[in-house]
């Protein structure tokens, strides 16, 4: 017998241009999802935790950089130089 999800669904009506539609189409395997692939999509983007980097000034993403723990410490203390002076 197959469990059933407790999470609800509903359909949307959404409008793309038709090639992205055939590109994402063609992208996927035999046994992949598109509402799969979307509704992941859609909650990467709602992740309040994680920022677009294509909206982060070049500043704010080295600030980033120089906090994540796998960077080269000499990295790292670059960037902060470069981060303590002012623009």
């Amino acid at each position: 017998m197959k469990r059933r999800s407790k999470t609800k669904f509903t359909q949307i009506h959404v409008s793309i241009p038709v090639r992205l539609l055939e590109d994402l189409d063609q992208s996927l395997s035999f046994n992949q999802s598109r509402s799969k692939l979307i509704a992941g999509l859609v909650d990467k983007y709602l992740d309040a935790d994680i920022a677009s980097i294509q909206t982060m000034t070049t500043r704010q993403i080295m600030a980033a950089l120089s906090c994540r723990d796998d960077v080269n410490p000499l990295m790292k203390e670059l960037l902060l130089q470069i981060l303590s002076q002012s623009s």
